[in-house]
């Protein structure tokens, strides 16, 4: 029996996304962590023993909208992120890092 080749994450990555730093990998790691949000919301809203509907009447927008929000949460607004966690009772940082700045908003 032959030895079996072994990769780390990162390698796999690179070899099926592209190169960290690649306009690719930087849309597919955004990507990912957008679906991570959407899980996160939904895991929250569940915790919290709230329906769809019940979560969208405490920001003000439609059932529907939170469905696709927590399947798709690639054009969700900022603002709304920090209505759904705020209804969610969770606590919301944001950081921008930009020419050697960083700017934080926590809500």
């Amino acid at each position: 029996m032959g030895k079996q080749k072994t990769n780390s994450i990162d390698k796999v990555k690179d070899d099926f996304i592209g190169k960290s730093g690649t306009p690719e990998r930087e849309q597919s790691e955004v990507e990912l962590k957008l679906d991570v949000l959407g899980d996160l919301i939904r895991k929250t809203r569940k915790d919290r023993n709230l329906t769809q509907e019940e979560l969208g009447k405490l920001i003000g927008v439609q059932k529907a909208q939170i469905s696709k929000l927590e399947r798709n949460a690639s054009n969700m607004r900022l603002e709304t992120i920090i209505r759904i966690f705020a209804a969610l009772k969770a606590h919301v940082k944001f950081r921008v890092e930009l020419d050697n700045r960083e700017w934080n908003l926590t809500a």
